[in-house]
Order: C-alpha cells, then structure tokens, then sequence
C-alpha cells in the first residue's frame, strides 16, 4: 500500500510531460466554448506551433553540448531546451546558484552536480573547504519535487541532506555519490528506509563514518527495486544475514560491489542468490578469520561459473591468490576488469588475463611487472582503458612497471583510447611508439614518479615523447605530463593540442613562456592543474583572453603573488578569484599557495572558510 500510495504522490506531483505526443490538431489549437453552446476552434500563434513542435524534437536531443547550443539559437529556443530538459549538469557547483537554477530548469529529474577540484584528492585543498550539498537539496525541494535521480561528485553531504533529499522526493529512485564526505551510517539508515523506490544506491571512493547504525537492515520490507548497489567505500562492518536476504528479495539488482568486511564464504552465498549480476564487486576475496578449520569450502569455481551474465568484476580487497581460479570460468566473458586492489603477480595474473579475449577495461597495480603487462598486451586485443597503479608511491621507491611493458602495451593493444601509467622509469623511443601505434588515444596520463626524470636511456628531457603524443593523437582530449620537461614540451602542446580540454602539470617547464604556449594555443582548453612548476604573474596574465572560457584553474606552489592575482580579478569581474592557505597557514601577501579561478555568473560564493580570500 505505501509503495502504491508513493507512485500516486509521484504522479500527482509531476509536471505535465512535454515529451508526449499527440495530434497536430490538438497541438495547435485551443478549444473554446461558444455562446451557442458548439465547440470552436481557435489557432495558435505561429511562435506556439514553433514552440510545440520544438518540444517533441528537442525529446529527441540528448547530448549536454547539443541543448546548450540549442539554448543559444533564440529566446524561444532558449525557453523551450529549459522547459524540456530532464538532466542538468554543473560541473562546478558554485558556478551557478541553486536558485537561478531551478528557477531556469523546472522540469529536471536528474541532477549531476561536481563540488571540489581533482587536486582536492591528494590533500592539496584544505578540509572544509567548501561545495556543499545543503543549499542545493532545499532548492530543488521547493522547485522540483519530481526530482528522480542525484549524482554528486567531491560534495560536503550531511546526514541532514540525506533524510532531505528522501523525505523531499517521494519517487526518488537514484543516488550516486563519488568522492562524498560528510555522512555516516545513521544518515543512510534513514535515507533508504524513506525511499521505498530506490533503485540505485552507489557510494564510490567516499568517506562514510561509522555511527555503528545498522544501515543495511533499514531497507522496507517487500520485493526491492534495487538495480545497483555498491559500497566498497564504506570501511566498517555489516549485518550481512540483512544484506543477503536484500539481495534475495531484488530480482532486478545487476551491480553489486562488497566491502573488505565481506567474506570468499559470505560472497558464495550471495552469488547464490543473484545469477542475474553483471557486476560484482567481490569484497575482501579472502576467507572469515572465524572460518571452522575443518569447514568444507564451498565449490567457488561452479559458483561463478552459474554466473553466466557477468561482465565487469572489481573488488578483491584483501586477496588471498590462491583463490584466484575461481574466477577462470567467468574470465572469457569479462569486459572489465578492476584488480587495483589486488597486489598480484604476473604468474599469478596470467592464467586470468589469458582468458580475457573480449577485455575492454583493465586496472591493475605494478605489482604485476613488465611481464604481465606483455601477457596483458598479447591477449587483450579489444582493450580501449589500462590504468596501472603503484603499490608504492613513493618518489625513491624501484618502480616496477617501466617502457618495456608500456611499449608491449601500445604494440598489442591498437585499440587503446585511454591510459593512466605510474612508473618510475620512461625513455621518448616508448611514448613516441604509443602515439604511432594508438592514434585513438583520447585520455593520455603518463606519471614518472620522481620530480624531473630524463629519459632514462638517453638522459633527455621528455619533450619529443609528449610532443609525438600532441601530434599524433589527434583526437586526444586530456593529457598529463609528467617527467623532466622543457617549454618545449609546452610548445608542442599549444601547436598541436587543439582538442585537449583537461590538462594537469607537475614539476614542469623552465619558465612563463610554457604556461603561455598552452593558454595561447589551446583554444578548447576547460580544465587546467598546475602544481609544483616555475610559473608567475606573467604567465596567469597571458590566459586573460581565455579564463571566461575555462570551467576552473587551478595552481598549487608556484610562482604567483597576490598583485598578478588581483590584476586578474580587476580585470575579470565574473572570474571568481579564490587564494587559499593551509587551515593553520597566515595570510603572506606576497606569496600565493593556492590559486583556484573559476567563472561564476553569481560572483564571489558567501561560505568560504577563513583560508580563502577571494580577490
């Protein structure tokens, strides 16, 4: 009765569809009583024909960059994008005010909004910074409380915020926070328990604190919705007998990814209960430290193998290898593959990824060397993603991933369009191989660990590599460089790198003249990460022309000082200039740490912490 009772308030509340269609007649005329008591026909205005037929082409225009381009055509066309627009997107969360928002788009059901920067990840942005959720869920509670789905990403979410957003919305369906912090258990308890239509709950990289509230029992009762779940984030334990009754009252659930808390035991028995996923996040993969010794291990290998629909597999958190044959029947099928957490070798990855002819995602640490990246390259044909991380981070640390298995990789995986590679050691000859052999690179990120590596081989600097990268790439929309570079390098990037629109540098170029060649040269350039590089007022300067175009700059310990700073906000006035400092920092006036510029058409936002002066 209550989930009946939420679909009529669902219906009641929501706005009249402008994606419906009916018959040109009755879409362009009014019907009108007359004296005589027959009905008469009135035609509308050729704008209110126009408007109407917009609508039911405009159903059709799904691409953000299309609807905006739309929005710019007229002021009607601009009226009715609004009007038929059912997911907004901001990708800065004080670009634009909730109010003006709402306000604009009143028919929204889908809402994805980004808060912090990307170098808030690596603890280059002070905590409390900022970007938080609250002003936005009140907003959308007023205006549209048809509101379906939120997908938030670096966002300040209280537990407030949640019981907001499920009291507020009576069919919502969808929740997705990635890099969240904020909130706890007992805010998600009382979330799920008030949203009985839930089909997506997926929490990815937050930080969720443990109010020891049994969160995972707070699901109603009944049949589930549930599509997608995943919490592989949250770092406390669960009640798992209520996890795997939900899971056996949702039919419809395909995503599931587990906590390290999960059992190899306690995830058969959920596997028993969902044939039907497609990915699985298998938790810890690694038995209960309360396991009996003599306990008869369940048969893992017929398990997964049941599992026919299953495509996409992450997890194994605290991996015991010898385990891993498990997942050989299911290897053939797989398109992704996430062993980021699984500190593997190459023997032991190679029975796996000999398997995996149909891969198109891969994640894996270097643990497994140069020799399992040439297993992954002779095998792995369709692959389109490698990202490939370091056990240890360190700068001083022996890397061991080098050119040998980057180049392996170029040369079998022709299909390539994105890579992210940590390494310690990286010659020209390898990256200039990768820009020949993968010509559909779209997102190239080589990290060299260690400030200001050469070419190892030869002792150059990387120029001619990440220049052979600009040149060749041609549809290549982010870079990040890394290594000993010249402005050389930067010149190649402003000369060739006409699509790149996310560019991050560290430890890089000689002088303003890099930082120039990149905002003279780049002219579809949105995103720009600078840190640890020789660049001042004279290079800032240099991007005037540009900034009101750019969705944010960002630039960490170089060579910035309050006066070029303030020029830009003087000669700017929608650019939101923010200086910050570390929490316990004084304010130095001639020396700026942090530089974070980002257009805004609300100006200057009214709850920046005392670490942030905004010019």
């Amino acid at each position: 009765m209550a989930e009946q009772m939420s679909d009529d308030d669902e219906r009641q509340q929501s706005p009249p569809s402008d994606l419906d269609f009916t018959s040109n007649k009755a879409r362009t005329c009014i019907v009108t009583g007359s004296v005589s008591g027959h009905t008469e026909f009135q035609s509308l205005y050729p704008d209110q024909v126009l408007e109407n037929v917009l609508e039911n082409v405009l159903h059709f225009l799904t691409s953000r960059r299309d609807r905006n381009s739309a929005s710019l055509v007229c002021k009607s066309w601009y009226r009715v994008e609004a009007l038929t627009r059912s997911e907004l997107f901001i990708g800065n969360c004080y670009a634009v005010s909730p109010a003006r928002a709402t306000a604009r788009f009143t028919r929204v059901r889908a809402l994805h909004l980004k808060g912090r920067p990307r170098f808030a990840d690596f603890n280059l942005m002070p905590p409390d910074w900022g970007a938080h959720f609250n002003p936005w869920v009140l907003a959308f509670a007023k205006a549209c409380p048809w509101l379906e789905k939120v997908y938030l990403k670096r966002m300040s979410v209280t537990d407030d915020d949640l019981a907001t957003l499920a009291e507020s919305f009576l069919g919502f369906k969808e929740l997705v926070l990635v890099c969240c912090d904020g909130f706890g258990t007992s805010g998600l308890a009382i979330f799920i328990s008030k949203c009985r239509q839930l089909k997506v709950l997926d929490l990815i990289e937050s930080e969720v604190s443990d109010d020891e509230t049994d969160w995972i029992s707070c699901f109603p009762e009944g049949e589930s919705h549930l599509e997608s779940l995943i919490f592989d984030c949250v770092e406390c334990p669960i009640n798992f007998e209520a996890l795997e009754r939900l899971v056996a009252r949702s039919p419809s659930l395909k995503k599931l990814r587990l906590n390290r808390y999960v059992s190899i035991g306690q995830l058969y028995r959920l596997m028993v209960q969902a044939p039907q996923l497609t990915h699985l996040g298998t938790g810890s993969f690694s038995p209960s430290e309360v396991a009996g010794q003599g306990d008869q291990e369940p048969d893992y290998v017929t398990t997964f193998a049941a599992c026919k629909s299953l495509v996409c597999l992450s997890g194994f958190r605290e991996i015991i290898p010898d385990y891993l044959p498990a997942i050989y029947p299911i290897c053939a099928n797989l398109t992704s593959l996430n062993f980021s957490y699984a500190n593997i070798t190459a023997e032991q990855l190679k029975p796996i990824i000999s398997n995996c002819h149909k891969l198109q995602v891969f994640w894996v640490l270097d643990s497994i060397c140069d020799e399992g990246l040439k297993a992954v390259a002779a095998t792995c044909k369709e692959l389109r993603e490698l990202r490939v991380f370091p056990v240890d981070a360190r700068e001083d640390s022996d890397g061991p991933v080098s050119e040998v298995g980057f180049q392996a990789i170029s040369e079998g995986c022709r299909k390539l369009q994105s890579i992210l590679y940590f390494c310690q050691r990286m010659t020209n000859a390898a990256v200039i191989a990768m820009s020949r052999n993968c010509p559909d690179l779209v997102v190239f990120r080589l990290c060299i660990m260690g400030r200001h590596r050469p070419d190892h081989v030869t002792g150059e600097p990387m120029d001619d590599g990440f220049g052979a990268i600009v040149m060749n790439c041609k549809k290549l929309t982010r870079l990040a460089v890394s290594g000993l570079l010249t402005d050389k390098a930067f010149d190649y990037i402003g000369r060739y790198g006409k699509l790149v629109r996310t560019l991050s540098v560290a430890f890089a170029g000689d002088s303003d003249m890099a930082l120039k060649y990149v905002l003279e040269g780049c002219p579809q350039l949105q995103k720009l990460e600078i840190r640890d590089s020789p660049f001042g007022d004279a290079a800032l300067c240099s991007g005037l022309h540009h900034y009101y175009n750019m969705r944010f700059l960002w630039m960490s310990s170089c060579r910035l000082t309050h006066q070029g700073c303030q020029q830009i906000a003087r000669a700017m006035p929608r650019l939101v200039v923010e200086v910050i400092r570390s929490a316990d920092e004084e304010e130095v006036y001639d020396r700026v740490q942090t530089l974070y510029m980002y257009r805004s058409l609300e100006g200057p936002r009214n709850d920046a912490p005392k670490f942030v002066t905004i010019l």
